[in-house]
């Protein structure tokens, strides 16, 4: 089975249609999958619900497709750097599911392992429990969470090989790995594709049998917020 494909839009043919749920890896503007959300940009795919832990910024990583309107809402712990989702929601014109951050993280790794929900503290006695049940367990409440499957879920690595098994480096490491097992499509952008083989198993993050297809490219790697010393 070849896994490797020339292009975004080439490993992208046939995955998309109208009102999916696409899980997207990254932390903040670290390890996001840019190549393959240019690409959804491309393919003009529309009312989007999009599962990641943040929002891009105004004309960068999802921010693209909030641009062109083609998310309808958005599974987010942080959105604080894009003007564009603050108009959108404010207006009504963007659902949000707000979640906390280790939440999130593991409604994707609970989806991935075929765990349909699980309980947690977090979020209990806020809105974040409003409409779950809740459940005490050793004198202290519980609130139930889904776990979250994605009909999509695209991912960037620093290094893949052709059968798919990836590494990421540092903070890309954050969401990427549970963002992959829980789509029932995966889709892996990379910086360099080696040699099945030549990959350290003990190293993988992500063993190949998540992932579907893989592309390999160029990246921008935009810094999110950058300070600068005076000189």
């Amino acid at each position: 089975m070849n896994k490797v494909y020339g292009s975004a839009a080439e490993a992208l043919e046939g995955a998309l249609h109208d009102g999916m749920t696409i899980a997207a890896g990254g932390f903040g503007l670290c390890g996001i999958p840019e190549l393959l959300i240019a690409a959804i940009r491309d393919a003009g795919t529309k009312s989007l619900t999009v599962a990641s832990n943040n929002a891009g910024v105004d004309d960068f990583g999802l921010g693209l497709l909030l641009a062109t309107k083609q998310v309808k809402k958005m599974v987010s712990s942080y959105v604080g750097e894009n003007a564009e989702f603050m108009r959108q929601f404010l207006a009504g014109e963007l659902e949000l599911e707000f979640n906390p951050q280790g939440t999130l993280a593991e409604r994707m790794r609970a989806g991935g392992a075929g765990i349909p929900g699980f309980y947690t503290k977090t979020g209990v006695g806020t809105v974040i429990a409003e409409g779950k049940e809740e459940k005490d367990f050793d004198g202290e409440t519980y609130i139930l969470e889904r776990g979250l499957v994605a009909d999509l879920a695209i991912v960037k690595a620093w290094k893949g090989d052709e059968q798919g098994n990836l590494i990421y480096r540092k903070t890309a490491r954050n969401f990427n790995p549970p963002a992959a097992t829980c789509g029932k499509i995966c889709i892996a952008e990379v910086e360099e594709i080696v040699t099945t083989g030549s990959l350290d198993p003990d190293l993988i993050h992500t063993p190949g049998i998540y992932v579907h297809r893989i592309i390999q490219g160029e990246h921008e790697k935009r810094i999110e917020q950058r300070t600068l010393r005076a000189a």
